[in-house]
């Protein structure tokens, strides 16, 4: 009976193609747009996840995300040391700048200073140079996205040249030799990053009074970093996070504040309803197609088990091509994009297969109340 299922199936070669466009669109939209999202909203705590080191950052209490930087006075880093709890804590600062390219170019930076002791807060992954370097005099690192995009240098042919090891940079008339190119994480405004050390970082940004963004602090061994950040926050007056709690501020903000969820959740359902009923359709004229076939099945001694198989192995067959076909485009689009990669995560493949798998229940389950409901002596009728 199964046999005779896929024999009828691909016997109707136009009608299952619609069915798998269907179901392949359904589950490109459901797969690419979520994983677009999610590698969106990934970007806005990049930073917290490129500095692992600390368990608790500190900030000035009115701090909504990790982009919204407060400047801090240098004494509120000897306060957060002074914390029982803490093993150590060290500033960091952050800040936008001009930088000027070789070629004459300039673009818009964001401009990370480092503890100039310690270098925590630097990339821990190089793909040139090594951390040590940016003790060196002028040195700065760049992040690989920044050096590959926005501060390419335009050769005289035209092209494009990624900034390398060796290269000199002007931010805001200071000279910076790039000494490293770092990988880390894309920021929410896909600028370029620049690191070089604090005190470094304070001499090329424009002067200001305050310049420490954050205070970063390790636990003790057997110290809680939700309780000391409890405690630095009683103790200090400031705003004291773990970089968990962090990093879900940071992601609700943008949440809550832009329609990144409601516009991608609204493509994605698009995608859903519109494969549901292209593939519904399709399936269903299909049964209809083949009625009197199921009546003779069903004439000669075929239980409604055996149509109820033949009916969902049909449906599973398209679901599956479908499915396997979309996630094959999702693929190919993030492949050939080369300014913005996206990730698909076991979980969200599950998520775009449990909406197939849906859509094909649905679809089955409109043709099978034909199938069961039909009488054999359909066959007999002109």
């Amino acid at each position: 009976m199964l046999l005779i299922a896929l024999k009828t199936l691909f016997g109707h070669r136009v009608k299952v193609i619609g069915m798998v466009i269907g179901l392949a669109f359904a589950s490109l939209m459901m797969t690419q747009q979520p994983a677009t999202m999610l590698s969106i909203l990934g970007r806005t705590y990049s930073f917290i996840e490129d500095v692992s080191q600390p368990d608790v950052w500190v900030m000035d209490p009115m701090v909504q995300f990790v982009d919204d930087a407060k400047p801090l006075a240098d004494s509120k880093l000897g306060l957060v040391r002074s914390v029982a709890g803490v093993a150590w804590a060290v500033p960091i600062y952050r800040t936008s700048t001009a930088a000027r390219l070789p070629d004459g170019n300039t673009a818009n930076a964001l401009l990370i200073g480092v503890d100039d002791a310690s270098l925590i807060g630097a990339p821990v992954q190089m793909l040139s140079g090594h951390t040590d370097d940016l003790r060196r005099t002028d040195a700065v690192f760049v992040n690989e996205e920044g050096a590959k995009m926005r501060l390419a240098q335009t050769q005289p042919d035209g092209s494009k040249r990624p900034l390398q090891v060796g290269d000199i940079l002007e931010l805001n008339e200071h000279r910076a030799e790039v000494v490293g190119i770092a990988k880390t994480g894309a920021t929410f405004s896909s600028q370029p990053v620049i690191y070089t050390t604090y005190t470094r970082a304070r001499s090329f940004a424009l002067p200001q009074r305050k310049t420490m963004s954050y205070v970063l602090a390790k636990a003790k061994p057997g110290v809680d970093p939700a309780v000391l950040a409890r405690s630095i926050a009683e103790q200090t007056g400031l705003a004291a996070y773990t970089a968990a709690t962090f990093k879900d501020m940071s992601l609700w903000y943008f949440i809550r504040n832009t329609g990144i969820l409601i516009n991608f959740g609204m493509v994605t359902l698009v995608g859903f309803v519109v494969g549901a009923v292209i593939s519904g359709i399709m399936f269903f004229n299909f049964t209809q197609d083949n009625l009197r076939h199921f009546a003779v099945l069903k004439a000669i001694g075929a239980s409604p088990l055996q149509l109820l198989g033949m009916v969902l192995l049909q449906s599973a067959i398209v679901g599956v091509l479908g499915y396997g076909i979309g996630i094959g485009l999702a693929s190919g689009m993030a492949l050939a994009s080369s300014t913005f990669q996206v990730k698909f995560t076991p979980l969200l493949l599950a998520f775009s297969a449990g909406g197939v798998l849906i859509i094909c229940i649905l679809s089955a389950s409109i043709s099978l109340l034909k199938v069961l409901r039909l009488e054999p002596a359909a066959v007999f009728k002109a």
